[in-house]
């Protein structure tokens, strides 16, 4: 024996394969470890430092200021106010019902309507706020600021909302904003938009939106567990709006709105010169401030039930038969076809009769013989039937789109109404039926088919007064930043010369001015004694209804409307008035109108202002120049009968 010790191996050949097992189970465990380590720590290491950096940092929006509107003579008419949002972090709200529950109490909302606007925030990271309220009281932010500890993830964001400085002034015009809707959110118009944010919803705001609105910023900030912040990581300050000044000149629209008191209807006043838009007026008017916030109900049904219709933009949308008024594009036409002179004259005897149809003239005891100066004063229908029955449809429309009429005229504002000036094609294509000459006697005193908005209105009397020259009525004078540096301007633009001699325009313009300034004129109340005016008035036709008294229901009462310039010798300045439903245009219309150009030569110093006096009570009270002066030598005053006709 050397002392050697000797170990039997074991022979049995299943504790051999145990121990094979054995071994390769732990390496491959030991090597899915290893693998898993590798993972998280090389292939998602970015992904959970993300993870991390969110659940400390926070992504605080900041919304660029509108730009400011003002009128033409610098007097600011929509500016910026802060307003208080409330808005949640999805990650740091572990209760999400218990959350909406405490906001729904606090804020006095509905909370479907507080989960509907979470739900349509779920797209964006789960770290940047959804706005679930806009507009809330001081009283509202103190109570959430007490309870802040128990709602988690609450963030009150400040945003800036639109301050109306001159109240319900131009409300169709300027527009109002509100948040923006799912729809919207979806369109291509709005893309880079997001929950939450206020776009501009009607007039200038909507239509100038992408100027306006500017650029939001933000900031990425640190903060503690309970929401403190620690400290500015970075910043992207926000871009302020570009600014707007518009053609209007505030003190006219104020006069021009205040003239027509209770009554619903439109006005449009234009520099004859430039087609700058001096006033754009459409009542009742309507408080854009309650667009911005939640809407009391009981205001939104007074709007809704009111039937002057105060939400309409009259003077954009409303589309009327010109009425009378319309005889100024037949008469240019009957004299450029040669068909009449300032001589040819026609006898009214009240009616002229179209093969088995009779049409009747507003004066039913018939006007006598009248030629073309006193068929425009005293608005004499027989002698435009049978001038339009001469013409045919297809050339009074011809002269109508001369001054082109008839389709929109690009004004700057968004869903303009072009009007219709028909034609026997257009009536072939709509109707499938053919144009017969008994359509043809009440379109040449517009009625039947034709239609025309207040811009159009107003672009016709402008244009007659200019003689031909159509210019574009538009309402941006300039584009200015925040430092009053001009971005854009505006100038004026020609659309078309109508090509019309100037004799038909002088003799149409004659007898303008005597519809205006002569006895039995139908438009006397819109004389001014220091200024020559020329104009004409129009009736449109609603429907012949009347109730068992004898009365017209409001509804169905005429349209009466009135188109003028001035001076008449050197024009400045055009107006188109529709007061809808106020029956006679040498009526209210005219009114209305003489004392929207009072209001322009007031304001340029052609008219002296009158008297402030103090009556007998002791309030203030106004002696008028006009009357203390009398009225001019030669001029007759027409009745008030004549001058409430067409």
């Amino acid at each position: 024996m050397n002392g050697k010790v000797f170990i039997r191996q074991s022979s049995d050949p299943r504790k051999h394969r145990q121990l094979i097992i054995l071994t390769c189970f732990a390496a491959a465990l030991f090597f899915l470890l290893l693998t898993r380590l590798w993972y998280l720590q090389i292939v998602k290491s970015e992904d959970f430092q993300s993870k991390s950096e969110s659940n400390r940092l926070r992504m605080v929006p900041v919304a660029a200021s509108r730009g400011t509107i003002f009128d033409r003579n610098g007097t600011v008419l929509v500016s910026n106010r802060p307003s208080f949002s409330v808005a949640v972090i999805p990650q740091e709200v572990k209760d999400r019902d218990a959350l909406l529950d405490q906001l729904s109490a606090y804020l006095g909302i509905d909370r479907d309507e507080l989960l509907q606007k979470w739900e349509k925030g779920k797209g964006r990271a789960r770290y940047y706020p959804i706005v679930l309220a806009s507009g809330i009281t001081r009283d509202q932010l103190e109570l959430l600021e007490e309870n802040r500890l128990w709602l988690p993830g609450l963030e009150i964001e400040v945003k800036p909302v639109r301050q109306y400085e001159v109240g319900m002034l131009a409300s169709h015009l300027l527009g109002y904003i509100g948040e923006i809707s799912d729809e919207e959110l979806k369109s291509e118009e709005y893309s880079g938009y997001f929950s939450g944010d206020y776009i501009g919803k009607s007039g200038i705001e909507r239509s100038w939106e992408r100027l306006l609105h500017g650029r939001d910023g933000g900031r990425q900030i640190e903060v503690d567990a309970r929401g403190r912040i620690l400290r500015t990581i970075s910043e992207n300050p926000p871009v302020v709006g570009a600014s707007l000044v518009l053609t209007i000149d505030a003190e006219l629209q104020k006069r021009t709105e205040q003239s027509f008191g209770e009554q619903a209807g439109a006005a449009v006043v234009i520099d004859v010169n430039t087609g700058e838009i001096l006033a754009f007026s459409s009542n009742p008017d309507f408080d854009p401030a309650l667009f911005a916030g939640r809407m009391p109900p009981e205001k939104w049904k007074e709007y809704l039930e009111d039937k002057r219709h105060p939400l309409e933009n009259k003077a954009l949308k409303g589309q009327y038969p010109p009425g009378s008024t319309f005889k100024i594009i037949t008469a240019l036409a009957g004299l450029e076809e040669g068909l009449i002179n300032e001589r040819t004259s026609v006898v009214c005897r009240g009616s002229y009769s179209l093969g088995g149809s009779k049409f009747g003239c507003w004066e039913r005891k018939g006007h006598g013989t009248v030629n073309l100066k006193r068929a425009l004063k005293e608005s004499c229908d027989v002698y435009f039937y049978q001038l339009g029955e001469k013409l045919g449809i297809d050339k009074i429309a011809a002269y109508a789109r001369a001054l082109a009429l008839g389709a929109p005229m690009g004004i700057g504002l968004d869903n303009e109404k072009g009007g219709l000036i028909p034609t026997s094609e257009w009536k072939e294509k709509r109707h499938r039926k053919k144009w017969l000459q008994g359509d043809t006697l009440p379109a040449s005193i517009g009625q039947g088919y034709v239609l025309m908005t207040p811009i159009q209105l107003a672009s016709m009397i402008a244009s007659v007064a200019a003689e031909g020259v159509v210019y574009r009525p538009h309402l941006i004078k300039r584009v200015i930043d925040q430092d009053g540096r001009v971005l854009q301007e505006f100038k004026p633009e020609v659309l078309t010369r109508a090509g019309i001699s100037a004799r038909s325009f002088r003799l149409v313009k004659e007898g303008l001015s005597a519809v205006v300034n002569e006895g039995g004129g139908t438009g006397g109340r819109a004389r001014l004694y220091e200024v020559q005016v020329a104009g004409k008035t129009g009736t449109s036709q609603v429907v012949k209804l009347r109730d068992r008294k004898g009365g017209i229901p409001y509804q169905y009462r005429d349209h009466a409307l009135f188109v003028a310039f001035a001076p008449y010798d050197k024009p400045q300045v055009a107006v188109a008035v529709v007061v809808e439903h106020g029956e006679h245009g040498g009526g209210v219309a005219a009114s209305i109108a003489g004392n929207i150009l009072r209001a322009y030569f007031e304001g340029n110093g052609t008219i002296r202002r009158p008297i402030r006096t103090k009556t007998p009570d002791g309030t203030e009270g106004q002696a008028d120049p006009v009357a203390q002066e009398g009225s001019p030598s030669g001029q007759s005053e027409a009745s008030p009968q004549e001058q409430d006709r067409q």
